[in-house]
């Protein structure tokens, strides 16, 4: 008969997750977190080691104390005095806005100021000289004694000087000092000393500074004097010299003599226009149209007396005669005052002339004093500009003089002034508690290190392990669909106290023939019968619902092959409690055994193991009807399962399994059964899961979870692809749920626990 071989569908193996892939995917910080919360035991151990040891560290360590003390860096007032012209240079130690603190951090961490808190906290400190210490490291390197002992106040003193620690606080003007040493006493002295002396130098440096500058103004005011003195001589001895008379700092004799007579000339030159004109206008006018003759008043009363003596005699004349009397003495009056009038103009018209001779002979003569001085200042423009150049010497001489002398003054009132722009804010205190080793900080390190040390020696150990752990992680690598979890049957607190709830129930409370009867020692491969409401139980019905729910095209499967890629990974449990649950549905199904190796179902329900499948196969019975083929399909204690158990052993089970009469049995147990079960041997080694799910409509592969590796499985599931044998799914058995990063199975758990309780007090 041939061999039956059910629909498949090819899988290409572009479908098959990448190891890559699946690394990356577990990779994430969730898959990280499950890792650990799987084993979070370990994880606390870890944490709990480290907190140990880094409190135990502390034990043998010495105490070390630290003192704080704080500075301010205020601001001087630079002005003050004029302090800022009398400093040549900027002050070190002195703040401004643009003052560098971190320059102050420098001078706190000098050399200089170290020793000076040295030599003051002990006067007979000697600083160690550098071919001093290369002597001693020679000295230890030839395991030589030293010369001398060193003072251990001294040493104490080197120390806590190493440990100096100076920090700008921010963005402020505060300088933060800390100092550490394993004397409390000391470190607290160190610090106030170091800050008193710091304050100190930084007034020392400005005294001196001052103080210098100070020397420096009084050489050069003396040396400034003497030169002084010297053009000032220089400048009288050529001014006798070359007769040069000076009214002011800026004018010479000559040149304000100069400027008068010329002063002069143009005042006589305006003069004498003006009265050339008035000439020249007497001399072309008639003398009654001068302006001098119209506005003289004397004139004026002539002029009218005239007229009335010219009316008089007219109107005499009308009645005398020329020789009347009163006619000749009124002409002979007229005839005086005419010739007095004609005499008074005449002397008008010459005072005019007369007054333009003489501006003009004025004008001429300041014309020529003028150009007789200016000749003479002329002659002196050479010596007056030797004179200016001496002056101005002299004048720059006096100013630097005078400069110098009120910067002299200044700097000595500024030197006399001790004002420093330091201020203690925080004056170091005795420190109570040591600053190391602290217990509570090292045992809190050490539990981090132990957290993040445990973590990742768990997610190394994890990465390492390449089983299958995981709900889920078969779905993933396998690209087939997951039919069911069973949990791991200890984790089943229902199931660990079988014994004592089966021996609590009494004859009179026992179970109808159809019920399960606990046994002294249960069997987990029994469980779905014995134990129902457990957790494992509800966990194979839940399989079986998936396997059930499979049909495709209205057509359920009924031959199934349940198989491994590796032993021990509990085909038979699952073969046998999934045969169970299908009984609880009211199918009629058929387990066989095809493991001829090594055998399981036979001991599991308590049947001998003569003959079986290998019988049916070697003796090639007869298939006339008989649904027990004979006796050899046995009725076990549960209702509706039947046992076929593999029979005697042989080595030559491949080749029975793979003849004819295996393909004919299938074919007839599937008309007289509702489903049949075959238990395989592993197939990776074997290759009668192989042969068998040819034959079978499908079949499940069972991985156990930390025990199945990824690898395996997946050699399992190519192997299928390559046969064109269709694989329903996978079962995950032995997960513990105390592993799931959900509560949902702990919950569930629990649930059919408190089931447990309920049935047992029944």
């Amino acid at each position: 008969m041939p061999l039956a071989r059910s629909q498949y569908t090819e899988i290409p193996a572009s479908a098959y997750p990448r190891e890559s892939s699946g690394e990356a995917e577990a990779g994430g910080l969730i898959e990280y977190w499950r890792i650990l919360r799987r084993h979070k035991g370990t994880w606390i151990i870890f944490a709990f080691v480290g907190a140990l040891l880094g409190f135990l560290v502390t034990l043998p360590q010495t105490p070390v104390y630290r003192a704080h003390t704080s500075v301010e860096i205020v601001g001087l007032n630079d002005n003050f005095l004029n302090f800022k012209q009398v400093s040549p240079v900027t002050q070190t130690g002195t703040t401004s806005e643009t003052s560098d603190i971190q320059t102050q951090i420098k001078i706190f961490q000098s050399d200089s100021l170290l020793e000076r808190v040295q030599v003051k906290l002990n006067p007979g400190f000697k600083p160690s000289s550098e071919t001093a210490g290369r002597i001693s490291a020679w000295r230890k390197v030839l395991n030589l004694p030293e010369s001398t002992v060193a003072d251990p106040r001294m040493l104490a003193l080197k120390i806590a000087a190493k440990s100096l620690k100076v920090r700008a606080a921010g963005q402020t003007r505060i300088i933060e000092v800390s100092i550490d040493s394993t004397d409390a006493q000391l470190a607290a002295n160190f610090a106030n000393t170091l800050a008193s002396e710091f304050i100190e130098q930084n007034l020392e440096s400005r005294w001196k500074t001052t103080e210098k500058t100070s020397d420096w103004l009084a050489r050069q005011l003396d040396d400034m004097r003497i030169k002084l003195e010297r053009s000032e001589d220089a400048l009288q001895g050529y001014a006798r010299r070359s007769g040069l008379l000076f009214t002011d700092e800026k004018t010479s004799v000559s040149e304000e003599k100069l400027r008068q007579l010329q002063q002069a000339l143009s005042n006589a030159m305006g003069d004498r226009i003006a009265r050339q004109s008035r000439y020249e206008m007497a001399q072309t006018s008639p003398p009654d149209a001068l302006p001098d003759v119209l506005n003289d008043s004397a004139l004026r009363d002539m002029q009218a007396k005239i007229t009335d003596l010219r009316r008089q005699i007219a109107q005499l004349s009308d009645t005398y005669t020329p020789e009347y009397k009163s006619v000749r003495r009124a002409q002979a009056e007229l005839a005086t005052l005419q010739a007095a009038f004609d005499h008074a103009r005449s002397a008008i018209i010459t005072r005019i002339k007369n007054e333009y001779d003489e501006a003009a002979r004025k004008e001429k003569l300041l014309a020529s004093a003028y150009n007789a001085q200016s000749a003479a200042v002329t002659g002196e423009g050479e010596k007056s500009i030797q004179y200016k150049i001496l002056k101005r010497e002299a004048d720059s001489n006096r100013q630097l003089y005078d400069s110098m002398l009120q910067q002299l003054k200044e700097s000595t009132i500024a030197s006399a002034m001790r004002a420093t722009n330091v201020r203690v804010v925080d004056a170091a205190k005795i420190p109570v508690r040591p600053y190391t080793p602290d217990p509570r900080q090292s045992a809190g390190l050490g539990l981090l290190a132990g957290i993040f040390f445990g973590a990742a020696v768990i997610v190394m150990r994890e990465r390492a392990d390449r089983t299958i752990q995981q709900p889920g992680d078969s779905t993933f690598y396998l690209n087939l669909p997951e039919l069911g979890i069973i949990p791991f049957a200890k984790a089943d607190n229902a199931w660990r106290q079988i014994t004592n709830a089966g021996a609590s129930l009494t004859g009179a409370a026992a179970s109808p023939s159809s019920e399960p009867r606990p046994a002294a020692a249960a069997k987990v491969e029994l469980v779905t019968w014995q134990r129902k409401p457990s957790m494992v139980a509800e966990s194979f019905r839940s399989t079986l619902i998936s396997i059930l729910f499979s049909a495709e095209n209205g057509e359920r499967p009924k031959i199934f092959v349940v198989t491994s890629a590796s032993p021990s990974e509990g085909k038979s449990t699952i073969t046998s409690n999934l045969g169970i649950a299908i009984t609880e549905v009211g199918q009629r199904v058929l387990l066989i055994d095809a493991d001829m190796r090594r055998p399981r179902q036979h001991e599991i329900f308590g049947m001998d193991n003569e003959r079986g499948l290998s019988s049916v196969l070697r003796e090639r019975v007869e298939l006339n009807g008989d649904r027990s083929l004979g006796g050899l399909i046995r009725q076990s204690e549960v209702p509706g399962l039947s046992i076929l158990t593999s029979g005697p052993g042989s080595s030559a089970a491949t080749n029975l399994i793979y003849g004819p009469q295996m393909a004919g049995l299938l074919q007839y147990l599937r008309d007289a059964f509702d489903i049949v079960l075959i238990d395989t041997p592993p197939m990776l080694q074997i290759s009668d899961a192989r042969v068998l799910g040819r034959m079978a409509d499908k079949v499940i592969m069972v991985v156990r979870a930390g025990h199945t590796t990824r690898d395996a499985a997946m050699a399992a599931r190519q192997r299928f692809s390559e046969d064109g044998t269709k694989v329903m799914g996978t079962i995950l058995n032995g997960w513990n749920p105390k592993s799931a990063t959900s509560g949902y199975y702990g919950h569930y758990r629990g649930y059919y626990n408190t089931r447990e309780n309920h049935a047992a007090a029944k």
